[in-house]
């Protein structure tokens, strides 16, 4: 098996975005919790995914969700961040808050509806432009509750229109990333609901648009890694939202859950070339912090993707490859786990002090003083994450 010397220069590699909506209030069904040091506004959402990439140096990128991050001048904006050491990441768009999108945004059957939706994916790609942003990421809370409701051939007929609409503005060096879930918010059928319907969409748009896979979104018991290899195969894996879940969408912290899920992704990942500098895969998280402080969350989750990149990168692949063509099943199976079960939090500490960032970074934060700053100056903030 590779020492971690041996492996640790791949891991100069690693880039995960924060999303701006982890730093607001958040909630269950029944009650939005509020907190102390709740961002007043976007640059303050912006100020704290800055301070964990301070501390971790893993998280260059935070992604904004229009319109809760609306502002006047999105260049302004771009140099905010630029100037707190960070870069806007994905834009996501939002057609599940309006009233006009009950029944649908991109897929409703009333075409004034659909061409609204269109139109707030073409404000989404005029704020990609200002703020230098490479992905417009889509996620769809279209479907219906009950058999009967709507036409289910015909919404993917307009939802094929209304992508091939905002896919024609898509500029060179831009994607279209398109999300998909199995349910929730609608229970009889959601209109992308799984990767291949996410996948057979994509696919006819063209060579920038590519598909998200969110962990949390999948039936229990799911082969989450082989859809990962799939998506890699057929060259259309655009970004993960990385999250933990226990029993639906529950978006908790990456790696809480199923540490030994996010190895086995991550192996996957890395074994199908979606890791490292020639990769353009997007490592994105996609949590709410309900109960715990938010900015802690984050870099324990950003931590949580080092710690099984490392272990994942351990794997004796050679060894893995031989003991697979000899038929030995125990053995494939033995250099797989001797991976999973080294302990590389030392050495990640080691590895961290050499590039000048804190040994032990949940302690320096803890004991730099921001969060009682924050929540000592924030007095009344109300930014919302979902």
């Amino acid at each position: 098996m590779p020492t971690f010397d041996q492996i640790s220069h791949q891991l100069e590699h690693q880039a995960i975005e924060v999303p701006s909506w982890a730093y607001g209030n958040s909630g269950t069904r029944f009650k939005v919790f509020g907190s102390a040091g709740t961002p007043r506004s976007v640059q303050e959402k912006i100020a704290d995914a800055a301070t964990v990439h301070r501390f971790t140096g893993l998280a260059p990128k935070v992604a904004l969700h229009i319109p809760w991050d609306k502002v006047e001048d999105y260049s302004a904006l771009r140099r905010y961040a630029q100037d707190q050491g960070i870069e806007i990441g994905t834009i996501n768009s939002n057609t599940f808050q309006d009233d006009d999108y009950k029944l649908g945004g991109l897929t409703h059957h009333d075409p004034v509806i659909r061409q609204k939706a269109i139109d707030h994916h073409l404000e989404c790609i005029r704020v990609m432009g200002e703020t230098g942003s490479r992905d417009l990421k889509i996620w769809l809370a279209d479907g219906s509750n009950y058999p009967g409701q709507a036409d289910i051939r015909a919404r993917q007929d307009w939802l094929a229109e209304s992508l091939a609409a905002i896919y024609e503005q898509i500029a060179d060096d831009q994607r279209l990333v398109l999300e998909y879930k199995i349910f929730e918010p609608a229970f009889y059928h959601m209109d992308v609901p799984d990767w291949g319907t996410a996948l057979g969409h994509v696919q006819a748009l063209g060579e920038n648009a590519t598909v998200c896979l969110d962990t949390g979104h999948h039936a229990p018991s799911t082969n989450v890694e082989f859809i990962v290899a799939q998506l890699l195969r057929a060259g259309k894996l655009g970004s993960f939202d990385f999250n933990s879940r226990f029993y639906a969408d529950d978006d908790l912290i990456v790696g809480s859950a199923d540490p030994f899920q996010l190895f086995r992704i991550m192996f996957e990942v890395i074994r199908g070339g979606g890791y490292g500098p020639e990769s353009d895969v997007a490592f994105m998280l996609d949590q709410c912090h309900n109960i715990e402080k938010k900015i802690p969350g984050q870099i324990r989750s950003v931590l949580n993707v080092q710690e099984m990149t490392a272990r994942a990168l351990m794997i004796d692949r050679e060894a893995l490859k031989a003991a697979q063509e000899a038929g030995d099943v125990l053995g494939a199976h033995e250099v797989f786990m001797d991976a999973f079960y080294t302990d590389v939090r030392a050495d990640l500490a080691a590895w961290r002090e050499t590039r000048g960032l804190p040994a032990h970074p949940m302690r320096a934060f803890a004991e730099s003083g921001y969060q009682e700053k924050i929540e000592a100056d924030r007095v009344g903030g109300t930014q919302l994450s979902w």
